[in-house]
């Protein structure tokens, strides 16, 4: 065994989270965890997505040489304000829920449909976080009743503007009521996308189940309902105008 693999043997298991920060990162190599076998499949599951502009877009400093320009490195960045198209980058939180009964709809703050955790689909929305606060929006989820839930679909879009998951490092994560954090990572470079699927939340024989999608589409929620076979009917929605 070389030397650098005794000092990175083991790292795979880090895909799957850090115990320093009390979270598990869904990736490609580790898509799925069950809430059920980590006891967290009852009370609120807090689901929030975040955001915040790429450095390289925020004035970021070009690479000079050190050859040329030495003291360059003992420099301290500076630091410049966002510029306006990236105040205008709005990303907004949805859920497609699909219950046992057959029911289907969509809950997002476009349109108003808010939903409702002590009544169908046991789903709400906080709000509409339209400027990237530190707090995000967050989606509630209320797993006492996930007998009566048979599919969840997180998704993020960007409500009527140039498209940008390539210019935000956009993450979402869930809260269950035990054990650790959820996070899933927008990091893939779809600069032409306006809408990613991130995770389903299913009901499999009973166990509730996390699985990362991160699925980047070109259209809007009817795409995605499309890609999933949602089959719900949709219209033009629009937002009112706010002041900041």
């Amino acid at each position: 065994m070389g030397f650098f693999d005794g000092l990175l043997g083991g790292r795979a298991q880090f895909d799957s989270g850090s115990a320093a920060s009390n979270a598990i990162e869904l990736v490609k190599r580790h898509q799925t965890v069950s809430l059920t076998k980590q006891g967290a499949a009852t009370g609120n599951l807090r689901v929030n997505l975040s955001w915040r502009m790429r450095t390289s877009d925020i004035g970021a400093p070009k690479r000079q040489s050190l050859l040329r320009h030495p003291f360059q490195a003992l420099k301290p960045d500076e630091v410049k304000a966002h510029s306006q198209s990236m105040v205008n980058v709005d990303l907004d939180l949805g859920v497609l829920y699909e219950l046992t009964d057959g029911s289907k709809g969509v809950v997002q703050p476009l349109g108003s449909f808010f939903g409702d955790t002590n009544a169908p689909p046991y789903v709400k929305c906080s709000g509409d976080d339209r400027f990237g606060s530190g707090s995000g929006e967050t989606i509630y989820v209320n797993l006492d009743h996930r007998d009566e839930i048979k599919r969840l679909l997180v998704f993020v879009y960007i409500y009527d503007q140039t498209p940008a998951f390539d210019r935000t490092h956009a993450v979402v994560t869930l809260y269950p009521s035990n054990g650790p954090r959820i996070e899933i990572g927008l990091d893939e470079r779809h600069p032409q996308a306006r809408s990613c699927a991130v995770v389903m939340i299913e009901n499999v024989k009973g166990e509730i189940v996390v699985r990362r999608e991160v699925k980047f589409v070109y259209g809007f929620q009817a795409e995605l309902d499309r890609l999933y076979g949602w089959g719900l009917q949709w219209g033009r929605g629009y937002k009112s105008k706010v002041e900041r």
